[in-house]
């Protein structure tokens, strides 16, 4: 398997989990996954979990602050994009109309990030790398595959993330867009629909697997939800919307055939 050394700029590059429940997420995401957990303490207290395969970082897990357990907010899964100047890519946020949850901050020696929102409030990270370049293993099974925003104003998502990040698009006959950068197809856009139900704007985690149908029989013997049942991804395989026992919402995804190779391996 190869494993990634380096990312280029504006390719997602790492996602992690902010739950209520560290160690019942840990058993969850192990059963499905076969993940083992690095923990690190923080310089802020607490600790982060490195994710890993075979001794390689595929995701992040810390257990969310009480202050937003007490605000009701469920578990959720964040995406992260690499860019070597998360300053310039602050300034270029502002600029597109886009606002901050955390602004540009020095993680230890792993290195800097920033979270904001796009205009439509769909959450995304930056990830400048220092000690820690992003998920070591991707595009393989158990390991992240693909970014999706899912989003009330695609036109609108596209001039914003051009703006700060120089991606290009692909629209199919079907309006979904290919987010490229530079020629790498990294990510997708499109359009939430009214029979979702009251889906807010956000940035979906795929994660790939073998056989998709013993996934979500996994994910609900370890005691989480199916959202969206197995479902042909035209010509490319199946995925389901997958939701763990704590409220973290991300897809499992199978393919037909062979997909792209790591960047930067």
């Amino acid at each position: 398997m190869q494993a990634t050394i380096r990312y280029p700029d504006g390719v997602f590059c790492w996602v992690d989990l902010s739950t209520t429940d560290a160690k019942t997420a840990k058993a969850f995401y192990s059963g499905l996954f076969g993940w083992t957990f690095d923990d690190r303490p923080t310089d802020m207290g607490g600790v982060y979990s490195m994710a890993q395969i075979e001794g390689k970082d595929v995701a992040g897990l810390g257990e969310m602050p009480r202050v937003m357990q007490d605000q009701g907010i469920p578990s959720f899964w964040m995406s992260y994009v690499k860019h070597d100047d998360v300053e310039g890519v602050a300034a270029r946020i502002e600029e597109a109309g886009g606002t901050f949850i955390l602004p540009p901050m020095d993680v230890m020696k792993s290195g800097r990030m920033l979270i904001a929102q796009d205009p439509a409030k769909a959450a995304f990270g930056v990830w400048q790398p220092g000690e820690h370049i992003g998920a070591q293993r991707v595009n393989a099974p158990n390991s992240l595959v693909w970014n999706e925003l899912q989003t009330n104003d695609v036109e609108g998502a596209k001039t914003f993330y051009a703006g700060v990040f120089g991606w290009t698009y692909q629209v199919d006959d079907k309006g979904y867009v290919a987010v490229l950068a530079g020629e790498r197809v990294q990510a997708g856009m499109m359009q939430i629909q009214p029979e979702w139900g009251e889906v807010p704007p956000n940035w979906s985690v795929y994660f790939m697997v073998d056989d998709v149908n013993a996934a979500v029989a996994k994910v609900q013997e370890l005691g989480g939800n199916v959202m969206v049942p197995p479902t042909p991804a035209g010509e490319m395989g199946k995925f389901s919307v997958v939701q763990d026992p704590l409220g973290a919402v991300f897809n499992v995804m199978e393919f037909n055939g062979p997909i792209d190779p790591p960047p930067g391996a």
